[in-house]
C-alpha cells in the first residue's frame, strides 16, 4: 500500500469546515486504497498582530474528519514580513512529522506556501513531489517573493496538476515543463448532488413556491461579480416581479454588497444570507431555478459542477476553467463585469424549460474517478524513482 503525505492547508479545519472540500473528498476516496496522511500547516500570528478573522480565533488542532487521517501543526508567521519565508517555516515544522510517517510520495494542494513546503520536505526525504494548483495560487499571487517561490515549485516538482486546462496552460506559461503537467478536473458527490424536488427544498428554506429563484453560493467578495449581480437583478425586477436572488455565503465584502443592495432599493428581493452548512448547499441548488457565478476570475469552480450535477442550469462568466464545464446547452456563459449581459442571460435561462436529468448526466463526475487519475500518476512516479535507484 502506497504511503502518501499530503502537505496542505487547502483542507477543512475547525475554523473553516467547508474550505478545501474537493481535496477532502478526493483524499477520502484515495484513503481506501492508500495510506494517506494530511499534514496541515497552520499559520500562527503574534496576538497583537493577529488578523481580524475568526479563522485565527477558532482553530482546534485536534479537529478531525471521517475517512482521512490529518494532523494540524502550528508555525509562526508575521503579517507581510514573513511571507517570503512562510513555505520554508512550514517545511521546518512539518519535516520531522512527515519523516516519521516515511511516505513514498508527497502531494500538495496550493503552490505557495504549501507546495513550496512540500518541495523542501520531498528533497530532504528523497521522495517524489506532486503539486496541484487550485486557482488563486496562480491567478492571485500577492508579491514578488511568492511569485518567485511559486515558479520554483513549477520548475522543480516531479509533476504538476491543475484543476482545469486553462490553469495548466497558465502554469506552463510561468515555467512549468509541459510534459510534467496534467489537468485533472474536479468531481462531486452524486449521493449529495443530484436532481431533487424543487418544492420540497423551497419548503425547507421558506422560499415562495412561485418565485423565480436565482442562487449564488460562495464567498462574499466583489471579485465574484456580486455587485454586477445586484445591478442585473435590479434591472430585471420591474419586468419580473417574482424574481428573487439569494446570495449565500460569508466574506470580507459583505458590507459593500449589502450597500449595493440598499442603493438599488432591492432588499425585498435580493437577499444576502449567511453561509450554510455543506449539506445544505444541495438544498439551495434544488430550490433554485438557476445557479449563478459571475466571477471576474476562477480556476475550476466546484459550485458549477455541483449545480449541474443537481440538474440546475448555470449562468456564469467565461473565465478560467468555467467554459470547460459549461456550455449553452446547460446554461449560459457571459463576459465578466457586464451587468447588462448578465441580466440578459439570467432572463434567457429563466424563460427556458430545462431537463434536470439531462443536465445532471452532463455534470456528474465522481470523486472515485478523480482519485483514480491521481493514483495513476503517483504510482508512475514512484515506479520511475525506484527504477532510477536500482
Amino acid at each position: 500500500m502506497l504511503k502518501i503525505a499530503v502537505v496542505t492547508a487547502h483542507f477543512p479545519s475547525s475554523a473553516q469546515p467547508t474550505h478545501g472540500r474537493p481535496a477532502y473528498q478526493t483524499l477520502r476516496v484515495l484513503s481506501g486504497s492508500s495510506d494517506v496522511r494530511v499534514f496541515y500547516p497552520h499559520a500562527v500570528y503574534p496576538s497583537l498582530l493577529k488578523p481580524r478573522s475568526r479563522i485565527y480565533d477558532a482553530f482546534d488542532t485536534s479537529y478531525s474528519l471521517p475517512g482521512v487521517k490529518a494532523g494540524y501543526y502550528n508555525y509562526p508567521v508575521l503579517p507581510l514580513v514573513s511571507r517570503p519565508f512562510n513555505g520554508w517555516m512550514a517545511a521546518r515544522v512539518l519535516l520531522p512529522h512527515v519523516r516519521s510517517f516515511a511516505p513514498d510520495l508527497i502531494f500538495s494542494y496550493f503552490l505557495y506556501p504549501d507546495g513550496y513546503a512540500a518541495l523542501k520536505i520531498g528533497k530532504a526525504l528523497g521522495v517524489p513531489v506532486v503539486a496541484m494548483a487550485v486557482g488563486s495560487d496562480v491567478h492571485n499571487i500577492r508579491d514578488h517573493f511568492s511569485a518567485m517561490h511559486t515558479r520554483t515549485v513549477l520548475r522543480e516538482a516531479d509533476f504538476l496538476i491543475a484543476i482545469s486546462d486553462d490553469l495548466r496552460k497558465r502554469m506552463v506559461a510561468m515555467g512549468a515543463p509541459p510534459e510534467k503537467t496534467r489537468a485533472i478536473l474536479s468531481g462531486c458527490d452524486a449521493s449529495v448532488f443530484h436532481p431533487r424536488e424543487r418544492l420540497e427544498a423551497r419548503r425547507r428554506l421558506h422560499i415562495d413556491r412561485n418565485a423565480e429563484a436565482v442562487v449564488y453560493i460562495g464567498r462574499m467578495d466583489v471579485k465574484k461579480g456580486l455587485r454586477e449581480l445586484v445591478e442585473a437583478a435590479a434591472s430585471l425586477h420591474p419586468l419580473r416581479p417574482g424574481l428573487h436572488v439569494y446570495m449565500v455565503g460569508e466574506g470580507p465584502d459583505r458590507p459593500l454588497i449589502e450597500g449595493a443592495i440598499q442603493a438599488n432599493n432591492a432588499a425585498s428581493y435580493i437577499h444576502a444570507l449567511p453561509g450554510c452548512a455543506f449539506d445544505d448547499v444541495a438544498v439551495w441548488m434544488a430550490a433554485s431555478n438557476l445557479v449563478t457565478l459571475p466571477s471576474y476570475m476562477e480556476g475550476y469552480p466546484n459550485v458549477v459542477v455541483e449545480a449541474l450535477a443537481s440538474g440546475r442550469p448555470v449562468v456564469a462568466t467565461n473565465v478560467g476553467g468555467i467554459p470547460e464545464i459549461l456550455s449553452d446547452e446547460y446554461g449560459c456563459l457571459v463576459p465578466p463585469r457586464d451587468p447588462s449581459r448578465l441580466a440578459q442571460a439570467l432572463a434567457s435561462v429563466l424563460d427556458r424549460a430545462w431537463d434536470a436529468k439531462a443536465i445532471s448526466a452532463h455534470g456528474s463526475r465522481s470523486w472515485e474517478t478523480v482519485a483514480g487519475e491521481l493514483l495513476e500518476i503517483f504510482e508512475s512516479l514512484i515506479s520511475a524513482r525506484q527504477k532510477a535507484t536500482i
